[in-house]
């Protein structure tokens, strides 16, 4: 039996808004805890990587992360499953 909190997060159990595809994959980034409600954020990964496309994958969103060039809510985040609430249009 599992303790704790659940560190995956299917894809088909993440939040619509989020807009992922079905067939992309069996899992999604899970975002970490943060000031943000769950259901009213996407993960950093999500927003860089399938909303601006500044990077294909995973490995390359944690080197663009890992330049600290990236701010949420002012500080420099270098978290990518860290909760950001945005307004992408």
């Amino acid at each position: 039996m599992a303790r704790g909190l659940k560190k995956h997060l299917k894809r088909l159990n993440a939040p619509r808004h989020w807009m992922l595809d079905k067939l992309g994959g069996a899992f999604t980034p899970k975002p970490s805890s943060g000031p943000h409600k769950s259901r009213e954020c996407l993960p950093l990964i999500l927003i860089l990587r399938n909303r601006l496309k500044y990077a294909p994958t995973y490995r390359e969103v944690i080197a663009i992360l890992m330049q600290r060039h990236v701010m949420v809510d002012g500080k420099v985040s270098w978290d990518p499953m860290i909760k950001s609430l945005c307004a992408l249009v």
